[in-house]
């Protein structure tokens, strides 16, 4: 109601769009997990991937533990995440 239709509409999805950037932007860089030269953080919820060795998976066919595509075992690519 403040600003006529089209000048409403493009500020209303500005707010919508930018303002979370901006927040999610100044929330990353305290936590120190955003950004080039931090050093770590980033990744995944923050994780840092150098004590945890990187993702292994887990096929849903034969349970066997595994790093990549596909299973080595029996050569299915269903898989889930194992942390």
């Amino acid at each position: 109601m403040i600003l006529p239709f089209p000048y409403g509409l493009a500020a209303a999805l500005a707010i919508f769009i930018i303002l979370p950037l901006f927040i999610r932007r100044r929330y990353m860089s305290r936590v120190k997990g955003y950004g080039g030269d931090s050093g770590g953080g980033g990744g995944f919820f923050g994780l840092n991937q150098e004590g945890g060795g990187g993702v292994k998976y887990v096929c849903l066919t034969c349970n066997h533990r595994f790093k990549g595509a596909m299973c080595p075992r029996c050569g299915s690519k269903m898989k889930r995440a194992d942390f």
